[in-house]
């Protein structure tokens, strides 16, 4: 059984930093496409960055340039670099994977539980 595990969420002041992990459990290797989602109390779900194993990223607007997603093929392990946060990034924040192509898929099949990032002012 495949399984997601986010770990990492804290609370944090404007402009300091986290790194979210996500273990891909039950996977021969890392799924070719991971993604980091956020969702807070009242809006949209937001998809963040996007992750392939090809190597290729990509980011939404409102992080690029703040945050960067990373992986350990060994540990089968992505990972979410937050720097310069500030209180718009407070939010439930949750991977998600795929598989195979297309990268991203119109919706994701295996997701995580979640971790929580509060910033406070």
């Amino acid at each position: 059984q495949v399984q997601l595990v986010e770990s990492g969420g804290d609370s944090v002041q404007a402009g300091g930093s986290l790194r979210l992990s996500c273990v891909a459990s039950g996977y021969t290797s890392l799924p070719y496409c991971m993604a980091w989602f956020r969702q807070a109390p009242g809006k949209e779900r937001e998809r963040v960055a996007t992750s392939r194993s090809s190597g290729s990223s990509s980011y939404a607007d409102s992080v690029n340039g703040r945050f960067t997603i990373s992986r350990d093929n060994i540990k089968k392990t992505r990972y979410l670099q937050m720097n310069r946060v500030n209180p718009d990034d407070t939010a439930l924040y949750y991977c998600a994977a795929q598989s195979g192509a297309p990268c991203p898929p119109p919706n994701f099949p295996v997701w995580g539980q979640g971790t929580q990032v509060t910033v406070s002012s």
